[in-house]
């Protein structure tokens, strides 16, 4: 790993700053970075888990797959940050239990498992930052049980485009992944959104109109 690729690893890591100098010394040897292509799969179902990656660009879509075929994203990883389902993987020695797919074209430096394991039992402030994604991500997790178990999917769309601003950009398909429903759900309910006047339909573009009543929904 050069010079180059160090820096921006420890700007987007802090954790990594003040290595042990056997510990940096590894880590410049045996890191390795890695590009990966936009719709790329990165790890599915029962796949051996092997090494950590530390995304730099781009971004990881996690998600859990039904045996009818629909899928559930559970949260998206971005620069700065690494999925909980590969450390705790790594962790406990165990196969993926979800699909991770690059959701745009992707840079990342990758560390063995073994590298992993003693970034984790020797230098502190990482075994924190894992922890704290532990932390996060869980408390992310429960939300969307939450959600799931508890509100209408009209509700969690709403809410979702809200969360997206005014101007949404995405495809019925893509609302439809991030609920874990299907498209022709998503289509009917945002016809309905639409003749509501809640908001505007066009092309891979969702305009709201009034955001108040759509909040509304959301809440109940």
């Amino acid at each position: 790993m050069d010079e180059a690729l160090w820096e921006l690893l420890q700007r987007h890591f802090p954790a990594l700053q003040d290595l042990p100098p056997d510990l940096r010394e590894r880590l410049h040897q045996e890191a390795s970075p890695l590009a990966v292509p936009a719709g790329a799969v990165l790890f599915e179902p029962n796949s051996p888990c092997r090494a950590f990656p530390m995304l730099l660009s781009g971004s990881i879509r996690v998600a859990k797959g039904g045996g009818n075929g629909r899928e559930l994203q559970l949260y998206r990883v971005l620069p700065g940050e690494s999925c909980i389902v590969t450390s705790s993987c790594l962790l406990g020695d165990a196969a993926y239990p979800a699909r991770g797919v690059a959701e745009s074209d992707l840079t990342a430096v990758v560390v063995s498992k073994s590298l992993f394991h003693l970034l984790v039992g020797q230098h502190a402030p990482f075994r924190a930052y894992i922890f704290s994604l532990f932390a996060g991500r869980l408390s992310d997790l429960m939300q969307l049980v939450e959600e799931v178990a508890f509100r209408k999917l009209d509700q969690r769309l709403a809410s979702l485009l809200l969360a997206k601003g005014e101007n949404v950009h995405v495809t019925h398909q893509g609302l439809a992944d991030e609920l874990g429903s299907v498209r022709e759900i998503i289509s009917r309910l945002l016809k309905n959104f639409q003749d509501q006047g809640l908001v505007a339909l066009g092309r891979e573009q969702i305009q709201i109109l009034d955001s108040a009543r759509l909040k509304g929904l959301a809440s109940g």
